[in-house]
């Protein structure tokens, strides 16, 4: 997995390519989560058009940096998924708390 975070504003953008499952995600967690509480942003977006695989780790992560936007009163969006990750995505409920964005960021 590769990964780069940007800020732009009052937006982060966690761009994210290859796989995501319960061994990488890890780090993920932790840059995303020291990004998130440095710049506090309005909006966190991830662009999952890289990605090539996600286990429900993938899901977690969206699900944790939720609850952390929402401390700061942000939101969150992702953006770029394939139709399987749309999928796992909507049948979890995420669609509730997550906006999912047709919009893609991230070239390979």
């Amino acid at each position: 997995m590769r990964y780069s975070i940007e800020n732009i504003g009052k937006e982060l953008t966690v761009h994210i390519s290859g796989e995501i499952d319960h061994h990488n995600c890890i780090f993920l967690r932790e840059e995303t989560d020291a990004a998130i509480r440095e710049y506090k942003p309005q909006k966190l977006k991830i662009d999952f058009s890289g990605l090539d695989f996600m286990d429900s780790s993938g899901f977690g992560f969206v699900m944790g940096r939720y609850k952390l936007m929402k401390k700061y009163d942000g939101k969150v969006s992702v953006c770029g998924c394939s139709a399987r990750i749309e999928k796992m995505l909507k049948m979890s409920g995420a669609q509730a708390f997550v906006q999912i964005e047709r919009e893609v960021k991230y070239e390979k």
